[in-house]
């Protein structure tokens, strides 16, 4: 099974947050088909910008995290741009739309 994790999950996955239950950290651990999108990376990157996020390295662990990466495409944008508007966060909507 291929799994798309959002920002939250990636973020306490690094961190080893106790807010990500354990069972999730064994899954995402064995899974093989684990992914994390360009747009998480994104994310994190404004959020630093906005002095939200620290580590300042933070896009870069996400990068060399053993997650598969989902690349955002030109038809990722326009569907994400074509969703309804029952969620208005641009990056979960991109996250949807891949």
């Amino acid at each position: 099974m291929s799994l798309l994790i959002d920002t939250h999950i990636v973020l306490w996955w690094l961190a080893d947050d106790p807010t990500l239950a354990d069972d999730i950290k064994e899954r995402l651990d064995r899974e093989a088909d684990v992914y994390v999108s360009s747009a998480s990376v994104r994310e994190v990157a404004v959020k630093q910008a906005l002095g939200k996020l620290q580590p300042p390295d933070l896009p870069e662990q996400i990068r060399d995290s053993d997650f598969r990466h989902l690349n955002i495409t030109a038809e990722h944008g326009i569907a994400a741009g074509r969703l309804p508007m029952h969620h208005r966060d641009p990056f979960d909507r991109m996250l949807i739309a891949v």
